[in-house]
């Protein structure tokens, strides 16, 4: 199944170096791919967040339907969580975001390699930074910042624009 990195430790991928500390490790599978990330996790505890908010057990072969996007492992054996499956939306051979189906592009355009690392592209990762008002994601957005060609800059300034039409803190900066 194809994954990448995301969240912050892809921000970091992207920045070449490490910027904070994590409470966890996020990688993003298509929603398509699950079951076969299921069956290579077999050995771990599988959560699912349904509704958002509340964890269940994912059960095997349960194929989660949209509105179920992440999951959470950890070890047999241990209590800490190690890391997040994110789904991302498919349609054949395009990715979309859940909330806006006209903020999408090719699928095989969704992951860009970072210093040998598969990631989620720096744009679509920023994107979803940004619909937080959390402090580390303007830090993550603040470091990228200077390393942002053009191309990237006007997608990411598109999909802010198109998903917060009121107007967002990052767009005079783009």
């Amino acid at each position: 199944f194809d994954w990448a990195l995301a969240g912050g430790y892809a921000v970091e991928q992207f920045v070449g170096r490490q910027l904070r500390s994590h409470e966890d490790v996020d990688v993003m599978i298509f929603r398509d791919q699950q079951l076969l990330a299921q069956d290579f996790l077999a050995g771990w505890r599988m959560y699912c967040a349904d509704p958002p908010g509340q964890l269940r057990e994912w059960q095997s072969g349960e194929y989660l339907p949209v509105g179920v996007h992440d999951i959470w492992f950890h070890e047999n054996g241990s209590e800490w969580w190690r890391f997040q499956l994110v789904l991302a939306e498919t349609d054949g051979d395009a990715w979309y975001f859940r909330k806006d189906r006209a903020i999408c592009g090719l699928r095989q355009g969704l992951v860009a390699e970072y210093h040998g690392t598969p990631c989620v592209r720096i744009d679509v990762q920023l994107f979803y930074k940004s619909r937080s008002n959390r402090e580390r994601d303007t830090y993550d957005f603040q470091a990228c910042l200077p390393l942002l060609d053009s191309d990237q800059r006007r997608s990411l300034q598109r999909m802010i624009s198109r998903f917060n039409p009121d107007g967002h803190q990052w767009l005079s900066q783009l």
